[in-house]
């Protein structure tokens, strides 16, 4: 039985993936404030413990692994690219409450601690600083640490997501991401619906006349997928610079909510169970907050 923990655990990526592979998980406990979040992770693992939101203060807790990929958007390209300095308040900076977690455990300490987050933590200013001085922390606790920007597209989803997985294990050798089994990237016509309501089609003409060319607002342009997608982001119904899909005719459609929740590498059975407790909107940010479960696969894979 492996024990996990679950830090800024949104919709349960990592367990999703550990349920995938037929092993036998126990989640220690599952942290997030984000009350629609809990709802749809509680409908997805309904047959366990509910959850309520809660914070991240005095754990006393021994798991296995240990999963945070704490918010993203301070270190993100664009925006005001605030950072992640310890101690600046930022939402990005909450992944230094993981570690005063990890110190106030005592002599025992998970086997395996995973953050994920978005590449700006190797560019920016006030993040690459936070991110080395992250890095000499759990070294200081007896962490061997290695990481690398892993892309979806590389682990069978049709998605152009590059992400920093930092690996930190307890034993002297680093985790060698050079192994990780990677597979051909599926047909995005797998993920697609086929009878999709003509709500999703794009009928504003500030956005029609803007496909396909330079945009402020939609990450730089308005692509039309074709092969695969972009990033899948929160605002999907409202910003759809992950792509759009063509129709015909000159007409074009958004991504639907369950589609973005199969090119994340979740099952219909977890979206269907989501979208019990929760609405469009909710449903669209919860997607792109996640991780993609196919990589979690790989990962664990290797360690386990």
């Amino acid at each position: 039985m492996i024990q996990i923990l679950e830090f800024f655990g949104g919709i349960g990526s990592p367990r999703i993936a550990l349920r995938n592979m037929g092993i036998p998980t126990k989640s220690i406990d599952y942290v997030e404030i984000d009350q629609k979040a809990v709802d749809s992770y509680n409908a997805i693992f309904i047959d366990d413990l509910a959850y309520k939101t809660q914070s991240v203060v005095d754990w006393n807790l021994k798991p296995d692994i240990l999963i945070h990929g704490s918010p993203c958007q301070d270190n993100s390209m664009i925006g005001k690219r605030a950072g992640m300095e310890f101690m600046s308040g930022t939402r990005s900076s909450l992944m230094w409450e993981t570690l005063e977690i990890i110190k106030q455990m005592g002599l025992w300490k998970p086997r395996v601690v995973i953050w994920e987050n978005v590449p700006g933590v190797l560019k920016l200013k006030k993040s690459k600083g936070a991110f080395a001085k992250y890095l000499n922390e759990m070294k200081s606790l007896g962490y061997t640490n290695s990481f690398k920007i892993l892309n979806a597209m590389d682990f069978g989803l049709p998605q152009n997501r590059n992400r920093v997985f930092c690996i930190s294990t307890l034993q002297n050798a680093p985790f060698n991401f050079d192994s990780l089994r990677k597979y051909e990237m599926r047909s995005i016509q797998e993920f697609l619906e086929m009878d999709v309501h003509e709500s999703y089609t794009i009928t504003a003409p500030s956005m029609l006349k803007v496909i396909g060319k330079p945009q402020k607002g939609f990450g730089g342009y308005l692509p039309i997928i074709d092969e695969y997608c972009w990033t899948i982001t929160t605002k999907q119904n409202r910003n759809p610079n992950s792509g759009i899909i063509p129709l015909g005719d000159g007409r074009f459609r958004l991504l639907t909510e369950k589609e973005c929740w199969l090119l994340q590498g979740y099952t219909d059975s977890d979206f269907m169970s989501a979208a019990t407790v929760n609405g469009k909107t909710a449903l669209y940010h919860q997607s792109g907050n996640s991780i993609p479960v196919t990589i979690f696969e790989s990962i664990f894979e290797r360690i386990l």
